[in-house]
């Protein structure tokens, strides 16, 4: 069994707002990785990167990705770096995966410039348009369709994404 949908994307493009509701609309589970990953470490991912670094986070994130994978959720949204690891891209294949795309104004006004995520603790607009820069092409990679969400409401995004999917 495998999930309905996975959604991949930058911080603050609305993967686990749009995720949610969209969830709700098809009436099916809604998971996200980071939360698993939360679960699994007993504490918040700022405090993983503080304690014991990226490195293991982005081990803790592999295993997450896979075992959501495995579990077929209805709608499963992964972290913004988990398109990292080929690994983890490679496992995508055959999935229905949904790249949120959004640009940086919007997602600067979405994440908050850092509040609870370590990689932009330091300097985040710049941060988080060098991690955008960086993940784009591995976001289209991995990706079966590409929504955009930039001033969009949640409930119009969620209307695309069940378009594209099968009757």
């Amino acid at each position: 069994m495998a999930p309905l949908v996975v959604l991949v994307g930058a911080p603050g493009c609305g993967k686990t707002t749009v995720g949610r509701a969209l969830a709700d609309a098809l009436g099916v589970e809604f998971r996200d990785t980071d939360t698993d990953i939360e679960q699994m470490a007993g504490k918040p991912i700022p405090e993983i990167f503080i304690d014991e670094g990226e490195a293991h986070f982005r081990t803790l994130e592999r295993a997450a990705v896979a075992a959501a994978l495995a579990a077929g959720t209805g709608v499963l949204a992964l972290g913004g770096g988990a398109v990292l690891a080929e690994e983890t891209r490679a496992a995508l294949v055959g999935h229905r995966v949904v790249h949120l795309s959004v640009e940086l104004p919007d997602a600067v006004k979405r994440v908050g410039l850092g509040t609870g995520r370590p990689l932009l603790a330091l300097n985040p607009r710049a941060t988080l348009k060098h991690l955008m820069d960086q993940r784009r092409p591995l976001y289209a990679e991995v990706a079966t369709a590409t929504v955009t969400t930039d001033g969009r409401a949640p409930a119009a995004i969620v209307d695309e994404i069940t378009a594209l999917l099968p009757r």
